[in-house]
C-alpha cells in the first residue's frame, strides 16, 4: 500500500490525543494499543522514506571515488 504524508500525520494526530481509532478517507481503523499505533507509524515512515528514495526525492547512500596515486620510479 502506498502511504501517503496525509496518512502519517493521522496517525501522528492520533497519537498525540490519546486515541486508538484513526481514520483514512473513509475508512477507520481501531488500533488495540498504544504500541500497536506505534508500530503503524513506524511503518509508515519506513514506507515514506522507500518511496521517497525510490522516485528519486531522497537521494540514496553517497557515491564515493578513491583516486590513488605513486609516484613513478
Amino acid at each position: 500500500m502506498a502511504y501517503t504524508q496525509a496518512d502519517l500525520e493521522a496517525l501522528q494526530a492520533a497519537l498525540a490525543k490519546g486515541e486508538k481509532r484513526v481514520s483514512f478517507g473513509d475508512k477507520t481503523v481501531e488500533y488495540r494499543s498504544v504500541e500497536e499505533l506505534q508500530a503503524a507509524i513506524r511503518q509508515v515512515k519506513r514506507d515514506l522514506f522507500e518511496q521517497a528514495v525510490a522516485t528519486g526525492l531522497w537521494p540514496g547512500a553517497p557515491r564515493q571515488i578513491r583516486i590513488t596515486t605513486t609516484k613513478g620510479t
